[in-house]
């Protein structure tokens, strides 16, 4: 698994490949996978690689609470499609020591211990403690697949997609989605969007969408994940 090299033209493009059906590296909520595969790319990736972009700005977001995110951070070559190795430069297999940019060694070695070690280790700690005083408050997230289903199966639905995504507000980012068969020739579009819980509920969502009533015959929640 993995993605070629992720700072070559190559490698963004298997990862924009692997993006196309995908809102997250792992899973339906932003992860450690995620932070992993953000943080090997050197810059952003090119505007035509409209998955990448789109993955690269929404992982960006979340820099400031990257620690938080749940997960463990994994080695580039377990993240990605089958078949393709990892050759991103300078990347190497994670160990305890440095699986997570914000873990700091609070012990050190117990061996040979000397007033040196001592007061690096002092220092550490009191870095460490006025890291976590600064640290900003973190905004409560949920990721929400939805499922919007039209009338019948001619309705159009890429007019309807264009609707849904034409709704804005604070708090909201809409992400991947893709057309479900739901029988009858008749397809459901399937859409997921992150949300800031204080600001943005399922209920707004609902009325919002329900309200382009020449497309849409309803809208159901199927899959709510809190970040």
């Amino acid at each position: 698994m993995g993605f070629g090299d992720l700072k070559s033209a190559s490698g963004l493009k298997v990862l924009n490949d692997f993006l196309s059906d995908r809102s997250y590296i792992e899973g339906y909520v932003p992860s450690q996978a995620d932070v992993a595969v953000f943080e090997a790319i050197s810059a952003p990736p090119p505007a035509d690689l409209y998955h990448a972009v789109r993955w690269y700005n929404h992982i960006r977001s979340y820099q400031s609470e990257k620690s938080s995110l749940p997960g463990v951070k994994k080695p580039l070559g377990q993240y990605g499609p089958v078949g393709v190795a990892d050759t991103t430069s300078g990347s190497a297999p994670t160990t305890a020591k440095d699986e997570d940019d914000d873990d700091i060694d609070l012990f050190g070695s117990d061996e040979e211990e000397d007033a040196e070690a001592t007061r690096l280790k002092e220092e550490r700690l009191a870095a460490y403690a006025a890291k976590k005083s600064k640290k900003p408050a973190v905004i409560a997230k949920s990721s929400i697949l939805l499922d919007v289903k039209p009338w019948d199966d001619e309705t159009d639905m890429a007019k309807l997609e264009e609707c849904v995504r034409s709704i804005q507000m604070d708090g909201l980012v809409w992400g991947q989605s893709k057309l479900v068969p739901v029988g009858y020739g008749i397809k459901k579009l399937q859409i997921n969007c992150v949300v800031e819980d204080d600001k943005v509920g399922t209920d707004i969502l609902e009325e919002k969408i329900t309200e382009f009533e020449d497309f849409v015959q309803s809208m159901d929640v199927a899959a709510f994940n809190k970040i």
